[in-house]
Protein backbone atom coordinates (compact mmCIF):
# COMPACT_ATOMS: atom_id res chain seq x y z
CA UNK A 1 0.00 0.00 0.00
CA UNK A 2 1.61 3.46 -0.96
CA UNK A 3 1.76 5.82 1.46
CA UNK A 4 0.27 8.50 1.18
CA UNK A 5 -2.39 7.92 -1.17
CA UNK A 6 -6.00 8.87 -1.82
CA UNK A 7 -7.61 12.14 -1.22
CA UNK A 8 -5.63 15.59 -0.92
CA UNK A 9 -6.61 18.57 1.66
CA UNK A 10 -8.20 20.37 -1.33
CA UNK A 11 -10.42 17.28 -2.13
CA UNK A 12 -11.42 17.07 1.39
CA UNK A 13 -12.59 20.56 1.68
CA UNK A 14 -14.20 20.45 -1.13
CA UNK A 15 -16.42 17.54 -0.37
CA UNK A 16 -16.79 18.77 2.85
CA UNK A 17 -18.24 22.53 1.22
CA UNK A 18 -20.77 20.36 -0.40
CA UNK A 19 -21.91 17.94 2.63
CA UNK A 20 -22.20 20.96 4.80
CA UNK A 21 -23.98 22.88 2.29
CA UNK A 22 -26.59 19.97 1.79
CA UNK A 23 -27.22 20.57 5.90
CA UNK A 24 -27.27 23.78 5.80
CA UNK A 25 -29.63 24.68 3.16
CA UNK A 26 -32.51 23.16 1.82
CA UNK A 27 -32.18 20.40 -0.88
CA UNK A 28 -31.40 20.54 -4.02
CA UNK A 29 -28.47 22.69 -3.88
CA UNK A 30 -26.21 22.68 -7.78
CA UNK A 31 -22.61 21.86 -7.74
CA UNK A 32 -21.13 23.04 -11.36
CA UNK A 33 -18.84 20.65 -12.70
CA UNK A 34 -18.02 17.00 -10.55
CA UNK A 35 -16.55 18.57 -7.71
CA UNK A 36 -13.80 16.44 -7.94
CA UNK A 37 -13.46 13.47 -10.57
CA UNK A 38 -14.95 10.60 -8.81
CA UNK A 39 -17.85 8.52 -10.06
CA UNK A 40 -18.34 7.09 -6.37
CA UNK A 41 -18.06 10.80 -4.82
CA UNK A 42 -20.15 12.04 -7.28
CA UNK A 43 -23.16 9.54 -6.89
CA UNK A 44 -22.97 9.36 -3.20
CA UNK A 45 -23.66 13.17 -3.39
CA UNK A 46 -26.37 12.93 -5.79
CA UNK A 47 -28.30 10.71 -3.53
CA UNK A 48 -28.13 13.52 -0.97
CA UNK A 49 -29.53 16.18 -3.16
CA UNK A 50 -26.91 17.70 -5.44
CA UNK A 51 -27.30 18.24 -8.87
CA UNK A 52 -24.53 18.58 -10.66
CA UNK A 53 -24.42 20.97 -14.13
CA UNK A 54 -22.21 21.34 -16.59
CA UNK A 55 -24.35 25.26 -17.23
CA UNK A 56 -24.96 27.84 -15.15
CA UNK A 57 -28.02 28.26 -17.01
CA UNK A 58 -29.36 24.64 -15.52
CA UNK A 59 -29.13 26.42 -12.17
CA UNK A 60 -32.75 27.91 -11.01
CA UNK A 61 -32.10 31.69 -10.35
CA UNK A 62 -31.63 32.65 -6.37
CA UNK A 63 -30.97 28.50 -5.90
CA UNK A 64 -27.58 27.39 -4.39
CA UNK A 65 -24.51 26.71 -6.76
CA UNK A 66 -21.20 25.15 -5.39
CA UNK A 67 -17.82 25.85 -7.68
CA UNK A 68 -15.81 22.31 -7.87
CA UNK A 69 -12.79 22.31 -6.83
CA UNK A 70 -10.96 22.66 -10.33
CA UNK A 71 -11.68 26.36 -10.31
CA UNK A 72 -13.92 28.55 -12.66
CA UNK A 73 -13.16 31.41 -15.19
CA UNK A 74 -14.23 35.14 -14.09
CA UNK A 75 -16.96 35.20 -16.16
CA UNK A 76 -18.83 32.56 -15.08
CA UNK A 77 -18.50 33.81 -11.95
CA UNK A 78 -19.96 37.14 -13.73
CA UNK A 79 -22.59 35.22 -14.89
CA UNK A 80 -23.64 33.80 -11.67
CA UNK A 81 -23.60 36.98 -10.16
CA UNK A 82 -25.87 38.08 -12.71
CA UNK A 83 -28.38 35.36 -12.27
CA UNK A 84 -28.04 36.16 -8.10
CA UNK A 85 -27.04 32.83 -7.41
CA UNK A 86 -25.66 31.72 -3.90
CA UNK A 87 -22.21 31.19 -4.84
CA UNK A 88 -20.20 28.93 -2.47
CA UNK A 89 -16.82 28.77 -3.72
CA UNK A 90 -15.08 25.09 -3.37
CA UNK A 91 -12.15 26.35 -5.98
CA UNK A 92 -8.76 24.11 -4.14
CA UNK A 93 -6.47 26.94 -2.80
CA UNK A 94 -3.60 25.99 -4.68
CA UNK A 95 -5.74 26.64 -7.64
CA UNK A 96 -6.49 29.67 -6.73
CA UNK A 97 -2.88 30.50 -5.81
CA UNK A 98 -1.83 29.56 -9.62
CA UNK A 99 -4.93 31.66 -10.55
CA UNK A 100 -3.49 34.60 -8.28
CA UNK A 101 -0.38 34.16 -9.98
CA UNK A 102 -1.44 34.25 -13.52
CA UNK A 103 -3.32 37.41 -12.41
CA UNK A 104 -0.45 38.89 -11.56
CA UNK A 105 1.68 38.34 -14.44
CA UNK A 106 -1.10 39.16 -17.03
CA UNK A 107 -1.22 42.60 -14.74
CA UNK A 108 1.98 43.64 -15.25
CA UNK A 109 2.18 42.91 -19.46
CA UNK A 110 3.12 39.30 -19.57
CA UNK A 111 1.43 36.88 -22.26
CA UNK A 112 1.17 33.78 -19.88
CA UNK A 113 1.39 30.04 -20.55
CA UNK A 114 -0.15 27.79 -18.83
CA UNK A 115 1.74 24.42 -18.51
CA UNK A 116 -0.92 21.28 -18.75
CA UNK A 117 -3.99 19.62 -20.76
CA UNK A 118 -5.90 21.80 -22.59
CA UNK A 119 -10.03 21.18 -21.58
CA UNK A 120 -9.53 19.96 -18.30
CA UNK A 121 -11.54 22.07 -16.19
CA UNK A 122 -8.63 23.92 -14.07
CA UNK A 123 -6.66 24.61 -17.06
CA UNK A 124 -9.80 26.05 -18.75
CA UNK A 125 -10.87 27.91 -15.19
CA UNK A 126 -7.18 28.94 -15.03
CA UNK A 127 -7.13 30.53 -18.86
CA UNK A 128 -10.53 32.21 -18.23
CA UNK A 129 -9.15 34.61 -15.07
CA UNK A 130 -6.46 36.19 -17.20
CA UNK A 131 -6.94 39.45 -19.67
CA UNK A 132 -4.72 38.91 -22.19
CA UNK A 133 -2.71 36.00 -24.00
CA UNK A 134 -2.88 32.65 -23.18
CA UNK A 135 -1.37 29.61 -24.28
CA UNK A 136 -1.34 26.04 -23.33
CA UNK A 137 0.84 23.51 -24.12
CA UNK A 138 2.18 20.06 -22.13
CA UNK A 139 5.16 18.78 -24.36
CA UNK A 140 8.75 20.20 -25.59
CA UNK A 141 7.84 19.67 -28.91
CA UNK A 142 4.93 22.56 -28.57
CA UNK A 143 7.20 24.52 -26.81
CA UNK A 144 9.56 24.34 -29.77
CA UNK A 145 6.78 25.59 -32.22
CA UNK A 146 5.47 28.15 -29.95
CA UNK A 147 4.85 31.43 -31.16
CA UNK A 148 4.91 34.49 -28.78
CA UNK A 149 4.48 38.23 -29.26
CA UNK A 150 7.14 39.24 -27.37
CA UNK A 151 9.74 36.90 -26.09
CA UNK A 152 10.93 39.05 -23.29
CA UNK A 153 7.52 39.48 -21.48
CA UNK A 154 6.44 35.86 -21.33
CA UNK A 155 5.50 33.83 -17.75
CA UNK A 156 4.31 30.14 -17.00
CA UNK A 157 2.10 29.05 -14.05
CA UNK A 158 1.33 24.96 -14.34
CA UNK A 159 -1.66 22.34 -13.46
CA UNK A 160 -1.59 21.60 -9.98
CA UNK A 161 -2.37 17.87 -11.06
CA UNK A 162 1.04 17.69 -12.91
CA UNK A 163 4.25 17.26 -10.31
CA UNK A 164 7.70 18.97 -10.38
CA UNK A 165 8.76 15.99 -12.58
CA UNK A 166 5.72 16.20 -15.13
CA UNK A 167 6.60 19.35 -16.02
CA UNK A 168 10.54 19.58 -15.31
CA UNK A 169 11.38 18.93 -19.57
CA UNK A 170 8.81 21.23 -20.52
CA UNK A 171 10.05 24.43 -18.28
CA UNK A 172 13.22 23.36 -19.22
CA UNK A 173 12.52 24.14 -22.97
CA UNK A 174 11.19 27.22 -21.83
CA UNK A 175 13.83 28.73 -20.35
CA UNK A 176 16.38 27.36 -23.03
CA UNK A 177 14.32 28.93 -25.77
CA UNK A 178 12.86 32.33 -23.80
CA UNK A 179 15.80 33.15 -21.40
CA UNK A 180 14.12 36.11 -20.03
CA UNK A 181 11.17 33.77 -19.06
CA UNK A 182 9.31 34.49 -15.35
CA UNK A 183 7.46 31.46 -13.40
CA UNK A 184 6.93 30.36 -10.04
CA UNK A 185 9.10 28.56 -7.21
CA UNK A 186 8.93 24.61 -7.65
CA UNK A 187 7.33 24.89 -3.86
CA UNK A 188 4.08 26.11 -5.17
CA UNK A 189 3.71 22.71 -7.31
CA UNK A 190 1.28 20.79 -5.18
CA UNK A 191 2.61 19.17 -2.98
CA UNK A 192 -0.22 16.17 -2.65
CA UNK A 193 0.77 15.64 -6.57
CA UNK A 194 3.98 15.13 -6.49
CA UNK A 195 3.78 12.58 -2.70
CA UNK A 196 1.93 10.20 -4.55
CA UNK A 197 3.99 9.87 -7.47
CA UNK A 198 6.97 9.93 -5.27
CA UNK A 199 5.49 7.05 -3.10
CA UNK A 200 5.00 5.22 -6.20
CA UNK A 201 8.28 5.60 -7.62
CA UNK A 202 9.04 4.07 -4.09
CA UNK A 203 7.23 1.06 -3.66
CA UNK A 204 7.46 -0.19 -7.80
CA UNK A 205 11.20 -1.77 -6.77
CA UNK A 206 9.12 -3.92 -4.84
CA UNK A 207 6.14 -4.95 -6.24
CA UNK A 208 4.99 -6.48 -10.22
CA UNK A 209 1.78 -4.78 -10.88
CA UNK A 210 0.71 -1.09 -9.66
CA UNK A 211 -3.16 -1.06 -9.11
CA UNK A 212 -4.60 3.04 -9.50
CA UNK A 213 -7.63 2.99 -7.62
CA UNK A 214 -9.32 6.33 -9.43
CA UNK A 215 -11.32 7.50 -12.23
CA UNK A 216 -10.30 7.54 -15.82
CA UNK A 217 -11.12 11.48 -16.07
CA UNK A 218 -8.86 11.88 -13.33
CA UNK A 219 -5.75 13.85 -14.29
CA UNK A 220 -3.50 12.38 -11.34
CA UNK A 221 -4.88 9.13 -11.63
CA UNK A 222 -3.59 8.72 -14.98
CA UNK A 223 -0.07 10.03 -14.44
CA UNK A 224 0.03 7.46 -11.47
CA UNK A 225 -0.34 4.71 -13.68
CA UNK A 226 2.11 6.32 -16.60
CA UNK A 227 4.66 6.73 -13.68
CA UNK A 228 4.38 3.17 -12.56
CA UNK A 229 4.52 1.79 -16.37
CA UNK A 230 7.92 3.86 -16.64
CA UNK A 231 9.74 1.72 -13.77
CA UNK A 232 8.57 -1.15 -15.87
CA UNK A 233 6.14 -2.79 -13.87
CA UNK A 234 2.89 -3.43 -14.95
CA UNK A 235 0.19 -0.88 -14.04
CA UNK A 236 -3.72 -0.73 -14.44
CA UNK A 237 -5.79 2.06 -13.73
CA UNK A 238 -9.25 0.89 -12.48
CA UNK A 239 -12.09 2.65 -10.75
CA UNK A 240 -13.65 -0.05 -8.29
CA UNK A 241 -12.74 -3.71 -7.33
CA UNK A 242 -15.16 -4.99 -9.73
CA UNK A 243 -12.73 -4.13 -12.26
CA UNK A 244 -10.00 -6.57 -11.38
CA UNK A 245 -9.25 -9.27 -13.99
CA UNK A 246 -8.26 -12.60 -12.01
CA UNK A 247 -6.22 -13.22 -15.29
CA UNK A 248 -3.46 -10.42 -13.77
CA UNK A 249 -3.08 -12.54 -10.56
CA UNK A 250 -2.64 -15.78 -12.63
CA UNK A 251 1.18 -15.94 -10.96
CA UNK A 252 0.70 -14.32 -7.86
CA UNK A 253 2.50 -10.71 -8.53
CA UNK A 254 3.60 -8.86 -5.87
CA UNK A 255 0.83 -6.13 -5.87
CA UNK A 256 1.09 -2.41 -5.39
CA UNK A 257 -2.07 -0.10 -4.29
CA UNK A 258 -2.67 3.28 -4.31
CA UNK A 259 -5.40 5.96 -4.90
CA UNK A 260 -6.00 8.91 -6.72
CA UNK A 261 -6.12 12.62 -5.03
CA UNK A 262 -9.77 12.30 -5.29
CA UNK A 263 -10.47 8.74 -4.77
CA UNK A 264 -11.65 7.36 -1.35
CA UNK A 265 -10.58 5.08 0.92
CA UNK A 266 -13.59 2.85 1.02
CA UNK A 267 -12.88 2.06 -2.76
CA UNK A 268 -9.15 0.86 -1.93
CA UNK A 269 -10.89 -1.03 0.83
CA UNK A 270 -12.87 -2.72 -1.69
CA UNK A 271 -9.85 -3.81 -3.56
CA UNK A 272 -8.08 -5.33 -0.96
CA UNK A 273 -11.31 -7.45 0.20
CA UNK A 274 -11.42 -8.53 -3.86
CA UNK A 275 -7.58 -9.32 -3.66
CA UNK A 276 -8.21 -11.23 -0.84
CA UNK A 277 -10.46 -13.41 -2.49
CA UNK A 278 -7.81 -13.81 -5.33
CA UNK A 279 -4.87 -15.04 -2.65
CA UNK A 280 -3.71 -12.19 -0.61
CA UNK A 281 -2.77 -13.07 2.50
CA UNK A 282 -0.17 -10.30 3.54
CA UNK A 283 -0.93 -6.39 3.55
CA UNK A 284 1.91 -4.13 4.00
CA UNK A 285 1.67 -0.20 4.20
CA UNK A 286 5.00 1.42 3.17
CA UNK A 287 6.46 4.11 5.03
CA UNK A 288 6.00 7.55 3.46
CA UNK A 289 5.60 11.14 3.93
CA UNK A 290 2.40 12.26 6.64
CA UNK A 291 0.35 14.68 4.77
CA UNK A 292 -0.65 17.45 7.40
CA UNK A 293 -1.92 19.61 4.91
CA UNK A 294 -5.49 20.87 6.19
CA UNK A 295 -7.62 24.12 4.22
CA UNK A 296 -10.28 26.39 6.06
CA UNK A 297 -13.75 25.63 4.88
CA UNK A 298 -15.55 29.24 4.27
CA UNK A 299 -17.03 31.19 7.25
CA UNK A 300 -20.46 30.65 5.73
CA UNK A 301 -20.45 26.64 6.32
CA UNK A 302 -17.91 26.89 9.37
Amino acid sequence: MAQPRGFCAGVVRAIEIVERALVRYTPPIYVLHEIVHNRYVVDNLKKRGAIFVENLNEVPPEAVCIFSAHGVATTVVEHAKQRQLQIIDATCPLVNKVHSQAQHFAQQGFEIIIIGHAGHPEVEGTRGCVNGTVYVLSTVAEVMSLQVKNSQRIAYVTQTTLSVDDTREVIEALKLRFPAIQGPALSDICYATQNRQNAVRQIAVNIEILLVVGAHNSSNSNRLREVGTQTGIQAYLIEKADDLQVEWFVNQPVVGITAGASTPETLVEGVLQRLHSFGVTTVKTMDGEVEKTTFRIPDLLS
